[in-house]
């Protein structure tokens, strides 16, 4: 098994503090919101010294979920490196602390995904029916139409009306 390559903390570290920065900026922002009495754009305008626009005041106010943004995909990059090993689904770790046997897991998804194989080949099939039935009374109801439902009934998969063979 190859090597996995450490991630060096103290560059992870400064990350996280970027990150917290960020959320504290965002509840400070959040906190001293006052709808009510003086308006935001104030203490906004007296933050950025320059005139108040809406155009600005939108970019101040995404600004540090922006940031934060970067921040927390810096660090998920950082964090997990491009050749990590395999994840393992939360629910299988659940399995395990609660001292359930993990083939329980595996047999309940198994069966899961089976039940919902066989629910989309019904529904499948059922709108084959529906296709096959529906070509065939159209082109005996309109008769004009039969080129163009041979060419819809071919170009979904099915054979046309007209061209198909008795077993």
């Amino acid at each position: 098994m190859a090597p996995v390559d450490r991630v060096d903390h103290n560059v992870l570290e400064q990350q996280l503090k970027d990150v917290i920065q960020d959320l504290y900026q965002i509840m400070v922002q959040v906190a001293t919101y006052d709808s009510v009495g003086r308006p935001s754009k104030e203490v906004l305008s007296n933050e950025m010294y320059e005139p108040l626009t809406l155009s600005t005041l939108c970019d101040q106010l995404t600004r540090p979920s922006k940031t934060l943004s970067q921040s927390l995909r810096t660090v998920h990059i950082s964090a997990s490196p491009p050749n990590n090993l395999p994840s393992v689904p939360p629910e299988l770790l659940e399995y395990v602390e609660h001292g359930r046997n993990p083939d329980i897991y595996t047999r309940e998804f198994v069966e899961l995904v089976r039940r919902g194989n066989q629910l989309m080949r019904g529904k499948r099939h059922a709108f084959e029916t529906f296709r096959d039935t529906l070509a065939e009374n159209m082109t005996t109801a309109m008769p004009e139409l039969r080129d163009d439902v041979a060419q819809v009934v071919e170009a979904t998969g099915g054979v046309p009306p007209g061209k198909k063979t008795e077993q």
